[in-house]
Order: C-alpha cells, then sequence, then structure tokens
C-alpha cells in the first residue's frame, strides 16, 4: 500500500510479490482455522459442506496443506519483500488461530480481536515497502480496515445467529436477544469510519478527491446500518452485511484513484 500512498511510481513487482506472499499465508490461515473447527462446522449449516466435516479430505491432510501454505507464504514474503512484513503476517496468523479461533465459542469479543489480524494486511503491504510499522499511514488504512470490519461481522453474525449459536459459538453481544446492542456497535464503528477517512486527509496521504468520495460512500454504508439500528431483522442485518461488502472495495477504489491522480 506505500507505495500506492506515498509520491512516486509504484513498484509493480513488489506488489505483485506482497499479494502473492499474502495471500499464501492467508489462505494458509484460513484453512488452519477450518481444521482447528472442523468438528464445529459439521453443526451449521454454512459450513457443514467443507471439505473437511465431509470428510472428503482427512483432517492430517487438511492440517498439512495449511501449515504448508503458511510456512511458504511467511518464507516468501520475507525473501522476496521484507523480514518486516513477514513478521506482520506471521503475528496476524498467530493472533487469528491461537486467539480470535478459540475466542468465538468464550466471548463475542472476539469480533474485536478477530478484527486485528484482519485489519493487518495493508500493514504488511505497507512494511513490505518501507520495511518499518511505525508510520501513521499504515495505522490510519489499518483502522479503516479494523472498524469497517466490525458492522461487516455483527451483520453477518445476526444474519447466522441461530447457525453460530447451535455450534456454540459467541458471535453477539451477551444477553442481546433484540439486536439492539449488535446495531448500536455497529452503527458507532461505521460513523468512526468518517473521522479515519479524514485523517487520511488531514495528514495530507490522500487529498481532497478521496476526501469528498468518500462521504457518499459513507452516508452509503450509515444508511443500513441505520435501517438495521431501526428494524433488528434478518433483511436488514443482510443488507447491511451487502453494503459492507460493497464498502470497502469502493473506499480502496477512490484512495487509489486519488493519490495516482496526484
Amino acid at each position: 500500500m506505500a507505495s500506492v500512498v506515498v509520491k512516486g511510481s509504484i513498484d509493480w513487482t513488489l506488489m505483485i510479490h506482497a499479494t502473492i506472499g499474502t495471500y499464501l499465508i492467508a489462505g494458509g490461515t484460513a484453512a488452519h482455522n477450518q481444521f482447528l473447527e472442523r468438528g464445529l462446522d459439521g453443526l451449521m449449516n454454512r459450513t457443514k459442506a467443507r471439505p473437511l466435516p465431509t470428510q472428503r479430505i482427512s483432517a492430517f491432510e487438511g492440517k498439512l496443506f495449511s501449515v504448508s501454505l503458511i510456512i511458504v507464504g511467511l518464507a516468501y514474503l520475507v525473501w522476496f519483500t521484507h523480514p518486516v512484513a513477514g513478521a506482520v503476517s506471521l503475528a496476524t496468523t498467530l493472533i487469528y488461530l491461537g486467539l480470535y479461533t478459540p475466542m468465538k465459542q468464550k466471548t463475542a469479543f472476539n469480533i474485536v480481536v478477530g478484527a486485528v489480524p484482519g485489519a493487518l494486511p495493508p500493514v504488511g503491504g505497507w512494511a513490505a515497502v518501507t520495511g518499518t510499522v511505525i508510520d501513521p499511514g499504515m495505522w490510519i488504512l489499518f483502522a479503516i480496515v479494523f472498524f469497517w470490519q466490525i458492522p461487516h461481522v455483527m451483520a453477518i453474525a445476526w444474519v447466522c445467529k441461530d447457525d453460530y449459536s447451535g455450534a456454540g459459538f459467541k458471535m453477539l453481544p451477551k444477553g442481546d436477544h433484540n439486536g439492539l446492542k449488535t446495531s448500536i456497535y455497529a452503527l458507532l464503528c461505521i460513523l468512526i469510519l468518517f473521522g479515519v477517512n479524514y485523517s487520511l486527509f488531514a495528514l495530507g496521504l490522500a487529498h481532497a478527491l478521496f476526501l469528498i468520495s468518500s462521504i457518499p460512500i459513507g452516508l452509503f454504508f450509515l444508511f443500513f446500518g441505520l435501517r438495521f439500528i431501526q428494524s433488528r431483522s434478518h433483511k436488514t442485518a443482510r443488507a447491511l452485511m451487502f453494503a459492507s461488502i460493497a464498502y470497502l472495495p469502493l473506499i480502496w477504489l477512490v484512495l487509489s484513484i486519488d493519490v495516482l491522480i496526484y
């Protein structure tokens, strides 16, 4: 991401290497999560058709495949980009598998914890270029993904609440039977995103084009957040979920256009 946000030409070779390495380690992490939760996945409609619950592949094969991807991805990032980028990706994997995965059966706070590894890829991309993790710009990009993830995951959790609870996953705030807490937390994060986007402009990392364009995109997201808080139904939660899916690529698109133009 640094090659996009800072001034100067884009190093496409480095970007491709960072993308490949991140894809490998992220894929391995997701696959290992399926290995760890293979028994629980078999209890949910949305995951019971996965390869491990259906025994299309064995647990050993799943573990070998996932660990191999993680190791290859880590080595790839260290060799072709920067050791700091590899360290960021390794931290992403450890937090995801070591904290987030087990916490899903204990507390809904797992959503906040899970948002950390989910938001670290932009940090890894920036580190691949700069070799540092102290630039403020990378942490603003982290904040965009972090605060985006919470309404995204909470919308999914409300849509799939029966599936999750049946498998023992605690994906909603405790005692939130009518979804009020869930909708409030989701709306709060959507509002925070307006300030996070503005900070890119305030620090000179983006220009007026991004700032102006981000407002209607944010209002679009906010509209569905307000609908969800007014009527905590499957329909409004599903609409918020799809709005969140549209929001993030739109923000990245206008940010990329902004910095490439200027």
